[in-house]
């Protein structure tokens, strides 16, 4: 893992279990994400069309099996359905913007029920300009909703309406690959939310894009 990263990503955890570091807390994880939203908008500087949908490790065991394209796609899919569905009880900015057309999606859940073959042809129908602009409206709303949390609120558990909205949204599929992640989400409370979807999901997943760029881009190393 990114030292860095890994380091701001310690640090936030720490800073907000205690009320007295909480504001501290959460603007490190302000600058954790900032940092990662660098990496992310780097890669659509840098990358051609292709290389969003290159797929160099299609048989690994890791998130690098995937491609970048499916991989953004993914880290703001989950975002946008914890951060608006579950912490906020609204609507996901996903239908609210009809990203499903501007992404050219041809799905509406986070696309863990994808494998294979399955994400390559997927990435290839994604209009990245509009993936793009999903990231920066997810980001957008996740940095304010941040920013509006107390300390108080991280105990905030989900509850089963919680749950009851998630399978009838149908952003989660239905697959086994998928669908325990409703009890998962739905078994924390919302400083078990930041801990995972709203921080570290992205590093795992910015750095697998990283392992993907530098085999299909070396001249980018």
């Amino acid at each position: 893992m990114n030292k860095e990263w890994s380091e701001l990503n310690k640090a936030m955890q720490l800073k907000i279990k205690k009320n007295e570091t909480f504001p501290q807390g959460i603007e490190t994880l302000l600058a954790l994400r900032k940092q990662l939203i660098e990496q992310i908008l780097e890669f659509k500087e840098t990358l051609n069309r292709d290389d969003f949908s290159a797929m160099p490790y299609p048989n690994a065991d890791g998130y690098h099996s995937k491609t970048i394209a499916y991989s953004l796609y993914h880290i703001f899919r989950i975002e946008d359905i914890t951060a608006n569905s579950l912490i906020k009880k609204d609507t996901q900015i996903f239908f609210a913007n009809d990203y499903q057309r501007k992404i050219n999606s041809p799905i509406i859940t986070m696309g863990n029920e994808l494998a294979g073959q399955e994400i390559a042809e997927f990435s290839q129908k994604l209009d990245i300009d509009g993936l793009y602009s999903y990231i920066a409206d997810v980001d957008s709303a996740t940095t304010e909703l941040l920013k509006g949390l107390s300390h108080s609120d991280l105990k905030t558990k989900m509850t089963e309406p919680d749950r009851e909205n998630l399978i009838k949204l149908k952003t989660v599929s239905e697959d086994e690959n998928a669908v325990w992640l409703i009890d998962y989400w739905c078994g924390k409370d919302v400083g078990g939310l930041i801990k995972m979807p709203l921080s570290r999901h992205w590093i795992m997943h910015v750095e697998a894009c990283l392992r993907i760029r530098n085999k299909v881009r070396p001249d980018l190393n």
